[in-house]
């Protein structure tokens, strides 16, 4: 397990808020890792939950520190976290489950909606005994997080939602939808078990806009292989409707950062447009040169987003 600070991990801490503005441009190089992944798949630590199920989750920084909640996308892990987690604030304990069907977690038949993801994140908070935390999740882990922040807005402090959406919006529906490079919801359909880690399918499936680190790569397409189909399946029908998010934004409370990459081929204007129309008092940053995994792609950028709204009172 690992314990302590962040610094463990041999980076020191960095808060700069103005990197957003002094950012170059488009990345030509995969930002090196700054945390061993050997380590990190190592460090997991397994709960059950009263539920029945259990997560495995990876807990980093001081015990009596502010909790961050770190949500990973579809078919992703905690680890998912390993590029943007060096860059963020080393004052905070941050909490980084593998969600249902994910990583080393159970994968049972039943159930994938994001609220059911979100219960199990509060039956985890609980067995930590974590009363209130930030939120902040990317893709898939954005929707659940703003189930978190609907349901339970009492536990959440501030909610930061990565490469998201509100779902459908009629005043929206003039603005470009996110274009995959192909249709992915049907390569889905298509798939069979045993999956290759190593298929064309799984290499587009983790191809990013701007270069990322090929192990780590690697070791997400190998974990994402090891998913069973009926699991994928089920989040693409279950987790990624997005057919009731507008009304549930309501209900939302927390101060919340808005983060997308305008290269995002999933999540494109027409996202955007809903999920501030949803939440109109959100900040809102957009890095022109990124895509749907920012957080891989510039991860010092999107941590110097982050690190000062959750560093706010």
């Amino acid at each position: 397990m690992i314990r302590g600070s962040v610094r463990l991990f041999g980076v020191a801490p960095l808060v700069v808020a103005a990197v957003l503005a002094a950012w170059p441009g488009p990345v030509v190089a995969a930002p090196p890792l700054r945390i061993d992944l050997d380590a990190f798949d190592a460090s997991r630590t397994r709960v059950a939950l009263t539920s029945g199920i259990s997560l495995t989750y990876v807990d980093v920084g001081p015990r009596d520190a502010p909790v961050v909640l770190l949500i990973h996308g579809y078919t992703s892990n905690g680890r998912g976290w390993v590029p943007l987690l060096p860059y963020l604030d080393h004052s905070r304990r941050y909490l980084i489950p593998d969600l249902r069907g994910h990583g080393q977690s159970s994968k049972p038949d039943c159930c994938y909606d994001r609220t059911t993801f979100a219960y199990d994140l509060r039956l985890l908070l609980d067995a930590l005994h974590v009363e209130r935390a930030d939120v902040v999740g990317t893709s898939l882990g954005s929707l659940i997080a703003q189930a978190f922040a609907e349901n339970w807005p009492e536990r959440t402090r501030r909610l930061v939602l990565q490469s998201s959406s509100g779902g459908p919006l009629a005043a929206c529906e003039s603005e470009p939808a996110g274009e995959a490079a192909f249709d992915f919801r049907s390569a889905i359909l298509a798939l069979r078990d045993p999956l290759d880690p190593e298929s064309p399918f799984m290499i587009a499936w983790y191809t990013s806009t701007a270069p990322v680190d090929a192990e780590f790569l690697r070791r997400q397409r190998r974990d994402a292989a090891a998913i069973p189909v009926r699991v994928w399946l089920a989040i693409l029908d279950q987790g990624l409707d997005l057919s009731g998010l507008q009304a549930g934004l309501q209900r939302i409370r927390a101060p919340a950062l808005l983060i997308w990459g305008a290269k995002d081929n999933l999540f494109g204007a027409r996202d955007r447009c809903s999920l501030r129309a949803g939440l109109p008092q959100a900040e809102v940053r957009i890095f022109e040169d990124l895509g749907h995994n920012a957080y891989w792609e510039h991860p010092q950028a999107v941590a110097a987003v982050i690190n000062p709204f959750l560093a706010a009172k």
